[in-house]
């Protein structure tokens, strides 16, 4: 009986396919790309056809060996990547490897992973789209130019191992502009004043202290109330002390809150920042990890979600009416609209994708609980409500908004009742930052002339606020606002800028570092196309044009590299030479009064260094204030670590490298000396009286003990201070797992314990 082959990118994807595609099926997968360019030179030619130099990735060709094998016993080649440009790559370059093979090769699309899809999917099948291929290679090769050219002249300039990109530049660009803009934020104080008021009581009654509620100064003689001191607010509170109080309209109307549409790739990964603090690259791997296939009890591996990189709004007439059903069952006709609600894509959307959506409403998250990660219950229980809430009825609010005479001064109290939840039943989206204002309170049934008691008057001192930082969900709405990046590489380029210690993510806002500021200088004086938002959107929109027929990839290409090339020319000569000078500061240096410049140390970090070495050998940590002005940093009030060095003495700092934190000797360059930083556990090898440290190897990180090499006690755990509950040894280890969960174990030879930590123990152990 004769056999197809299907070839995917996943094995995962691979394991939920066979379980619908039966015997006569020979399921593989590629293990994500087999082609790619070369790592070792720029691999494009620059003949005006840019010609790209794909090679095998190292450690594919047994995997393309394997292919070939497989599809010598089949009579038809289905390739199932990813329905998105990396997916055609990835299917071109598997079909490139074995065409000569002369068997029928046909392009299928899983926009999810259920029977009737994967059916559907196979019985139409495609060609695969030149087009697609064509954007993407584009893409990878606009990438390639810039960040393969531009990267030697920063190792030249400023340090080597260091990169440019041509999106995350846009990326850094907008942090680094928003930290100076911070920096420039000037400070206005400005008062408020509010009044707690009461209905006036009958009979000369005590005050109802449950009918009291708050209003805040709006008007002062029929014009806006701007209060800037603590005098101007006094003599107000001074004046109100002795006017009547009494309510001069009473506004009632009820306002209707619709449903957000269901998620896109860029709405999910802002709900789960907002949320749950995911950052977008683990939301991309937990949703990818839902839509290849999650084991569900007797079911076997069922893809849970459809497709996660979709830039369409579009849902299916037989998901719609699915949850229109499920809707009208569990919360009856009154939450369920005369018609389904239909959501308006942007003109950029790709057509046959669907919004991410559950891939059968009645797998309620309830009901999957068991058989998912906390993180990837949390991201389909998400996905599920969103869904489901877009399809359900608008909520009604009763919103009440009084106004209240005082002499001169006019007071407004707003207050709000759900009379209707509709889809708030359910879900509702996060905000990116707090609501400006008050929150609004339950109001008494007030009407027009009623008098009010004045039980208390508050006048409160406020400054303005800079912008805030960027968090991941912020920065992904903005680049989404100006049309920068698409579904496929938001989680990348944020990833990307904080992979490279351009970025750190402080309490889940992105700041950029001494080194992310400096590279942007660089690159924004040098290259201001590559960081130039509209620049970088039209260039989407061209790639856009490529994928759809409307532009030839090598014209688009031709069209960049001419200008890039004159002002890659232009920045070999003019570019200012960080490694000669440093960055220039206004400093002057305490023992010689050279000006001091900011240097770079590969180990080290930044640090403030005298540009009359080697005659003066001054240096410094510092620090920026609010206003980004530079402070020198003595060393004990730099870091006080209590560890000093065994070397010449003096106070070791911590530090930030490229594998983590580690102590460094606050007498460099003088003195080099760098070590691991202890985690204050003493090393459980009996008779060792060292301690356990962090260190990175070839494979991550791991700890040992500091008295290597007498001790070599080593373990892949990060070591926590409780002792073993059934051997007593002193210590016990945790590791994690990919999906997110964490388990403790011992590593006593005779002892198995082993734990797998719960929600609750997780939550602590993150603070």
């Amino acid at each position: 009986m004769s056999k197809s082959l299907l070839i995917v990118e996943s094995p995962t994807k691979a394991r939920t396919l066979e379980r619908y595609l039966g015997k006569d099926f020979i399921v593989k997968a590629s293990v994500g790309h087999i082609k790619d360019l070369p790592g070792n030179k720029l691999g494009v030619n620059l003949d005006g056809e840019f010609t790209p130099q794909y090679q095998v990735l190292r450690g594919k060709k047994k995997v393309i060996d394997d292919l070939k094998k497989a599809a010598t016993r089949a009579d038809t080649i289905y390739l199932g990547p990813d329905p998105d440009r990396e997916g055609e790559a990835i299917a071109w370059h598997i079909a490139q490897e074995i065409g000569a093979l002369g068997k029928p090769v046909k392009r299928v699309l899983f926009y999810e992973l259920t029977r009737k899809a994967i059916l559907e999917a196979i019985e139409k099948p495609n060609e695969l789209d030149s087009k697609l291929y064509e954007a993407q290679q584009a893409r990878r090769i606009l990438d390639r130019l810039v960040g393969y050219m531009i990267s030697p002249l920063l190792w030249e300039k400023v340090r080597a191992g260091l990169s440019a990109g041509r999106v995350q530049s846009v990326a850094l660009r907008l942090i680094c502009e928003r930290e100076e803009e911070i920096h420039a934020f000037e400070k206005e104080e400005y008062w408020t004043i509010d009044a707690r008021l009461s209905p006036v009581s009958l009979n000369n009654a005590p005050a109802d202290p449950v009918s009291a509620f708050l209003a805040q100064l709006i008007r002062f003689k029929k014009k806006k109330c701007a209060i800037t001191t603590q005098e101007e607010a006094d003599k107000h509170v001074q004046a109100l002390a002795s006017v009547a109080w009494n309510v001069s309209s009473v506004e009632k109307k009820q306002r209707q809150k619709n449903p957000s549409p269901p998620f896109i790739t860029s709405t999910l990964q802002q709900d789960a920042a907002r949320k749950f603090h995911f950052s977008a690259k683990q939301t991309m791997s937990v949703a990818q990890k839902l839509y290849e296939g999650i084991e569900i009890g007797e079911e076997g591996a069922v893809g849970l979600i459809t497709y996660m990189r979709t830039d369409s709004t579009r849902l299916s007439q037989d998901s719609t009416q699915a949850v229109r059903e499920f809707i009208a069952n569990r919360w009856g006709d009154k939450y369920l609209p005369a018609k389904p609600v239909a959501y308006k894509a942007k003109e950029t959307a790709q057509g046959a994708h669907e919004a991410i959506r559950p891939t059968e409403v009645g797998r309620t998250p309830e009901s999957v609980a068991k058989y998912l990660s906390r993180e990837q219950a949390n991201l389909y229980s998400l996905i599920w409500k969103r869904f489901v809430a877009c399809q359900m009825t608008p909520a009604l609010i009763n919103q009440t908004t009084v106004d209240i005479s005082a002499g001169d001064y006019l007071f407004r109290a707003t207050g709000s009742v759900i009379a209707f939840p509709g889809f708030l039943t359910l879900y509702e989206e996060g905000k990116d930052e707090p609501e400006n204002g008050k929150p609004e309170e339950r109001l008494p049934d007030l009407s027009e002339g009623q008098l009010l008691d004045l039980l208390k008057i508050e006048p409160k001192q406020h400054f303005t606020q800079p912008p805030p930082r960027f968090t991941e969900a912020t920065l992904i709405k903005t680049l989404e606002d100006l049309g920068i990046g698409r579904p496929s590489t938001y989680a990348t380029i944020i990833s990307t800028v904080l992979e490279r210690e351009y970025v750190l993510r402080l309490k889940q806002r992105l700041s950029p570092t001494e080194l992310g500021m400096i590279i942007n200088r660089l690159v924004s004086a040098n290259f201001p196309d590559i960081v130039d938002t509209k620049f970088t959107a039209n260039m989407e929109k061209d790639l856009d044009e490529v994928e759809h027929g409307g532009r030839r990839f090598v014209n688009l290409l031709n069209d960049f590299y001419g200008p890039f090339a004159k002002s890659l020319e232009s920045a070999r000569t003019g570019m200012a030479n960080f490694k000669g000078a440093g960055w220039p500061t206004e400093l002057s240096c305490p023992r010689c009064s050279k000006p001091l410049s900011i240097r770079l140390s590969r180990s080290n970090g930044a640090f403030l260094a005298c540009t009359g070495y080697p005659d003066c050998s001054f240096t410094s940590d510092y620090e920026r204030d609010e206003k980004g002005h530079i402070h020198p940093v003595e060393a004990k009030q730099a870091e006080p670590t209590g560890e000093v060095c065994e070397k010449c003495g003096k106070p070791m700092a911590l530090k930030r490298g490229r594998f983590g934190v580690f102590l460094a000797c606050t007498g460099y360059p003088a003195c080099k000396n760098t070590r691991a930083p202890s985690t204050g556990i003493h090393c459980p090898r009996e008779g060792c009286a060292g301690e356990l440290v962090a260190r990175m190897g070839k494979r991550g990180p791991f700890y040992g003990c500091n008295k290597y090499p007498e001790c070599k006690m080593l373990v892949q755990g990060e070591p926590v201070h409780q002792s073993c509950p059934v051997c007593q040894a002193p210590v016990l280890f945790r590791k994690g797992s990919k999906t997110g969960s964490s388990t403790l174990f011992c590593i006593n030879p005779s002892c198995k314990f082993t734990k797998k930590e719960e929600p609750e123990e997780e939550q602590a152990k993150n603070g």
